[in-house]
């Protein structure tokens, strides 16, 4: 989809900028998913978490495509694993899709940021990819 063309808001806080449906069914509360993000401060500055978590992790938790690595995160949504941004980010999407959301602060980081990477109440850009859904019992 074209981003300039397409904005919508997924909830209050979180407007969807691009889409990649991905195929299968829709995640949804109680799923146990895995995931991989890149975040972005609003001016497109790139916040370096995969950089800086991708020697701190196993080896099987690195994701590697192309000359970028992603780490691999496992969350159950609606347990309050992420930030609200991911959570419900990733509430509908299919293995394979991707989203790219604008997250206001009250979704992110909130007045705390991330020291050092984050600042307080910053507007963030999200760029999810779901890799896989493990169904709730």
């Amino acid at each position: 989809m074209n981003p300039s063309s397409f904005a919508m808001n997924i909830t209050s806080g979180i407007k969807l900028l691009d889409e990649h449906e991905g195929a299968g069914k829709p995640a949804e509360k109680g799923d146990r998913v895995i995931y991989n993000v890149k975040i972005f401060l609003n001016r497109g500055d790139e916040v370096p978490l995969n950089e800086l978590q991708v020697n701190r992790v196993p080896a099987h938790r690195v994701r590697t495509e192309g000359a970028y690595a992603f780490v691999d995160h496992w969350i159950t949504l609606g347990k309050r694993e992420a930030i609200a941004g991911v959570e419900r980010t990733l509430t509908g999407m299919k293995v394979g899709g991707y989203r790219k959301v604008r997250v206001s602060p009250h979704r992110a980081y909130r007045e705390a940021g991330l020291p050092g990477l984050i600042p307080e109440n910053a507007v963030l850009v999200l760029e999810v990819w779901l890799r896989e859904i493990s169904e709730h019992p």
